[in-house]
């Protein structure tokens, strides 16, 4: 299996639609260089994510191998069956997966996919046991680096994936719905398992008027938002951002290099504590 580099924070482009090629384009020009999408036409382009990837690495020489790209097997459940499905439904699972991800290789304009996620369990155990052999047969060929899945929050799934491989992605809802997914979170940080959010900021709307996140915003002079993902990534956690704004890319990638200083050390513990009452 291939060391990959994990990135720090991610540019995710669901919901993005016509606009995904300019979005992406623009989000690596302010310093991205991993993004999140998925062969899933119910709520991404993948297609015009491949579009700005190339626009990338032809206008503004910026490499494949400095690319991070993440992209996902939607089930069947998952898609708008009025939209072209990347597989036909009636396959075996494991056909299903290699035909969505030739689709993904395709549609990214690579060769290789540096992280390869299920975006759900599926129905059935057996079923997700199925497709979790399909990915790891893509490991083992090379296609994809890393693989992971979506959308798990019982840590039991984790458990028995782990059995035939360790999984090496999760990424979920991160936000106050689900009391900021402790169990699966806890899991991840203990097996050594890249934990990614989403729904960092939207879902979280108490968190980004904590009192303590706004004092600690306002004594290092940055935003709440910023404090929230550097929180998010001193507790192991890869945070994915969807802003179409400018200044907020810049300001999303700047969140890394703050520095939480002993001034502030009471404040983290109480957000910490409010997030995960400890």
């Amino acid at each position: 299996m291939l060391n990959v580099l994990s990135p720090r924070v991610i540019y995710g482009t669901a919901w993005k639609g016509e606009r995904t090629t300019h979005l992406v384009v623009n989000a690596f020009l302010q310093g991205f260089r991993a993004v999140d999408t998925a062969c899933q036409p119910k709520h991404y382009r993948e297609d015009l994510v491949g579009e700005a990837l190339d626009t990338l690495q032809k206008k503004y020489d910026i490499k494949r191998d400095e690319i991070h790209i993440q992209t996902k097997f939607t089930p069947v459940g998952g898609q708008d069956l009025n939209k072209p499905i990347p597989y036909n439904v009636s396959d075996a699972v494991k056909d299903q997966i290699a035909a969505s991800l030739r689709v993904s290789l395709r549609n990214l304009r690579t060769s290789y996919i540096d992280s390869y996620l299920l975006h759900s369990p599926l129905r059935t155990m057996k079923g997700t046991l199925e497709a979790w052999r399909a990915l790891m047969a893509a490991q083992d060929a090379g296609t994809v680096r890393k693989i992971g899945v979506s959308n798990v929050y019982d840590t039991r799934v984790l458990a028995a994936l782990g059995e035939l491989r360790k999984v090496q992605v999760v990424q979920n809802r991160w936000y106050e719905g689900n009391m900021w997914d402790p169990d699966v979170w806890k899991y991840c940080k203990d097996h050594g398992i890249e934990y990614q959010s989403f729904w960092t900021l939207s879902g979280s709307t108490s968190l980004l008027t904590h009192p303590a996140v706004v004092t600690i915003a306002g004594r290092l002079d940055v935003t709440p938002a910023q404090v929230i993902y550097k929180l998010a990534q001193l507790h192991s956690i890869v945070p994915l951002t969807g802003t179409t704004n400018e200044l907020h890319m810049q300001q999303d990638l700047a969140a890394e290099r703050i520095a939480f200083m002993e001034d502030v050390d009471g404040e983290v513990r109480n957000i910490t504590k409010f997030i995960w009452g400890r």
